[in-house]
């Protein structure tokens, strides 16, 4: 976690020896997702995640696996102990990255609340590794949302004064919240963002607020678009408007609304 986030979780975990196969490690990995690499598409995917010079994602490096590629592996290595698991977050190459979240996810899901407070410890403690539009969306709502569901929030505000990455960590969290039906963290953290600049920021936001007026209520939507009408970006509003019927979208677009 970044350092202006003051709550640090202890880390790593007391050794119990009862998780995981203690013999895997992290290069077991490594070596499986590299005997699937393409540069072929490795090539494309450093294209399609901006990875360039003043991009928002320099410096990232792929080696060329899809996403159902790194699943099958991350089932072949499902039981690899934490430490481990840590290790191939903090790589430089962005498939290491993402298996070691999918290898997460898939034990948090399987975890008493002890072991799963040490996984959302993980994660929390690592948000720069954790750090491209991909790696969040697949992950936060199932580690970070999944956690708090029950719990005090407040870590969520903490992430939103952070960087881009960390922003979004905390509005995807949001989204296991909307599936259960609560949307007010969700519009709490929207409003806080009416100011960003950032294109993906825009779009996590308008995602948001279309879940949850598909999910929860579209007059809670409504509501938070006209009282906010003037200061949403647009392509905040795009999103977020989506699922309305083609009158009343464009009704939006154009201004034309009745607060």
């Amino acid at each position: 976690m970044a350092e202006h986030l003051p709550v640090r979780i202890r880390w790593p975990p007391e050794r119990t020896g009862s998780h995981g196969d203690h013999h895997v490690k992290s290069a077991d990995v490594k070596r499986a997702l590299q005997a699937r690499a393409s540069k072929e598409k490795a090539a494309i995917y450093q294209r399609f995640f901006k990875t360039g010079k003043g991009e928002y994602g320099e410096g990232d490096v792929f080696i060329g696996l899809a996403v159902p590629e790194q699943r099958n592996i991350a089932k072949q290595f499902k039981d690899l102990p934490l430490p481990e698991t840590i290790k191939l977050l903090q790589s430089k190459i962005h498939e290491h990255r993402l298996t070691a979240l999918i290898i997460l996810m898939e034990q948090f899901k399987k975890a008493d609340e002890k072991k799963q407070k040490q996984m959302y410890a993980l994660y929390l403690n690592n948000t720069q590794y954790i750090n491209n539009w991909d790696l969040i969306d697949l992950s936060a709502p199932r580690i970070v949302g999944a956690y708090l569901l029950d719990k005090p929030r407040k870590i969520l505000y903490q992430l939103a004064k952070g960087n881009l990455w960390e922003k979004r960590i905390a509005i995807l969290a949001t989204f296991t919240f909307i599936h259960h039906g609560e949307s007010r963290d969700t519009l709490r953290l929207a409003k806080q963002y009416l100011g960003e600049t950032h294109d993906l920021s825009h779009k996590a936001t308008g995602w948001a607020l279309r879940e949850v007026g598909k999910r929860v209520s579209e007059q809670e939507l409504e509501q938070f678009l006209q009282k906010h009408y003037k200061s949403i970006p647009r392509t905040t509003l795009r999103y977020a408007i989506e699922r309305f019927p083609e009158q009343k979208r464009q009704a939006y677009l154009k201004g034309a609304i009745s607060s």
